[in-house]
């Protein structure tokens, strides 16, 4: 069986092979780490495809190549048997760039720890390894920081010099292509989450007990966007060249901030099939894997709208970039108790106080109108504010 390099997100044309975990002649599993791929998306590890025997190695670690290139053989039990010397060196990683991919005791490093060894001037030798093999790992590296290590980053002339991530600099330039190619257009809306916010009082001490992850705002507001975004399809979907493609599933994009190491969007495919206690585990698992760099290849592809979810910080509002070649994303911002005015029972106005934030989106002008988008946010607006989500969530 021929290993290709996979497709790590639409717009993703090739990819760079940083490490293989297997040399050729050695037994694989299915599902076994094989190799780590880096692109201008996030950096993977990718499982073997099958079980059997890796016979050949078809392009080195450091080589950077187009998505659905051979990469390696997989030969299974009733193939042909492996040769019984390594494959030529041509073939192979050489010895310098085996080095620059792992430690003085031969142990792979992960593109994130390569890149956070760099950046903060550590001596790998130094870290304490708890995975596989004694292999350092992205969270042990932190921890070493953490614990005080001093870094390499010397001040210049009174300022401190920090070098752009290989990550950085691709989500920089994703970021500038995107602008130059949708005119954005920016809206936003102010929704009251009091009906949220009642199912999350009632049910967030034993979700916590039972989950071990907290019950946030988002997985209500990705169940809202679902059903509005059935209502406004022309929401979710992709310009290709002069024509609009309407997408038949809605599968949505989850923003997820990696720190220095930049971003990267998993896709929660089928998402308005979900529940929404069903989108809180996904999304506690999509994230938790993503800063963990255990995202599989099929967890970044197929995404048609994305949240970017910045309330944690209590931002007020925030214009997002579209996540290419995707027509709108939706801000989700910093929600906060406020004075709201209500009309009673009785007809007449009072002032209460309850959870309000702004969800606002930024759509590609050559797609949608701002009518449009406006009475989709309108209507995302109702559904948040009059569900009963109490009820949906029991």
């Amino acid at each position: 069986m021929d290993v290709i390099m996979p497709q790590l997100g639409e717009t993703v044309a090739e990819g760079t092979v940083t490490v293989w975990h297997k040399k050729p002649g050695e037994a694989v599993a299915a599902g076994e780490l094989l190799f780590e791929v880096s692109t201008d998306k996030a950096d993977t590890e990718v499982p073997a495809p099958a079980s059997g025997v890796l016979t050949e190695v078809l392009v080195p670690e450091g080589e950077t190549v187009a998505v659905g290139t051979r990469l390696g053989i997989i030969a299974g039990t009733g193939d042909a048997p492996p040769p019984a010397v390594p494959a030529p060196a041509a073939r192979t990683a050489s010895p310098g760039s085996g080095r620059r991919n792992r430690d003085s005791r031969g142990r792979p490093l992960s593109p994130v720890v390569r890149r956070l060894i760099g950046e903060h001037g550590i001596e790998i030798e130094r870290v304490e390894g708890t995975g596989v093999g004694g292999r350092p790992t992205k969270n042990d590296v932190r921890a070493f920081l953490d614990a005080g290590a001093e870094t390499s980053l010397a001040p210049r002339d009174g300022r401190t010099v920090v070098p752009f991530t290989k990550l950085r600099r691709m989500t920089a330039d994703r970021m500038v292509r995107s602008l130059a190619t949708s005119p954005h257009v920016f809206q936003g809306v102010e929704v009251a989450f009091h009906r949220v916010d009642a199912a999350r009082r009632a049910h967030g001490d034993a979700w916590k007990a039972r989950e071990g992850s907290s019950l946030t705002y988002l997985p209500f507001i990705a169940h809202a966007l679902c059903a509005a975004l059935a209502e406004y399809p022309h929401l979710n979907a992709s310009v290709e060249g002069e024509s609009l493609v309407v997408h038949g599933r809605i599968n949505l994009g989850i923003a997820v901030d990696l720190g220095s190491d930049g971003l990267t969007v998993p896709v929660i495919k089928d998402a308005d099939r979900r529940s929404v206690a069903a989108l809180a585990r996904t999304v506690a698992d999509l994230a938790s894997r993503a800063r963990a760099g255990t995202l599989k290849p099929d967890d970044l592809t197929e995404g048609t709208y994305t949240i970017s979810n910045s309330g944690a910080f209590g931002t007020l509002f925030t214009a997002p970039i579209i996540n290419q070649p995707q027509v709108a994303i939706l801000s989700v911002d910093g929600i906060a108790r406020r004075p709201v005015a209500v009309e009673t029972a009785e007809g007449e106005e009072a002032v209460v106080v309850r959870p309000v934030g702004i969800l606002a989106q930024s759509f590609d002008h050559r797609a949608i109108d701002g009518a449009y988008s406006a009475a989709f946010l309108r209507r995302l607006k109702q559904i948040i504010e009059t569900s009963d989500w109490t009820a949906a969530l029991g």
